[in-house]
């Protein structure tokens, strides 16, 4: 390890047409970004299944499915390296949100 990885960067992933900065680890970006690729995603699928609703809806549906998913890991894998990262993610997210409060 170079140092390099352990290096704090910011940087910007937009969720439904709002923009949130994170402070990440570099190596955390590549999984971030996809995650919120995957979210943007689910939300066109939601949309062009459930025409004329709110995104809120949307979001809240993604959020209940990646909970149910965590869950399911984390009953499958027990206390794992992965499941912790899940719950520091998500940790990290909650912190988020809670500061965004008036966004």
């Amino acid at each position: 390890m170079s140092g390099w990885e352990d290096r704090s960067i910011s940087i910007k992933i937009i969720i439904a047409g709002r923009e949130y900065p994170f402070k990440i680890k570099h190596d955390e970006e590549e999984g971030i970004r996809k995650a919120g690729k995957l979210i943007n995603d689910r939300l066109i699928q939601y949309n062009q299944r459930f025409n004329n609703r709110d995104v809120q809806d949307f979001l809240a549906l993604e959020a209940l499915r990646l909970a149910v998913k965590t869950f399911e890991l984390e009953t499958k894998a027990g206390s794992t390296g992965q499941a912790d990262k899940l719950k520091q993610l998500d940790g990290q997210l909650n912190a988020f949100l809670s500061q965004c409060a008036d966004c």
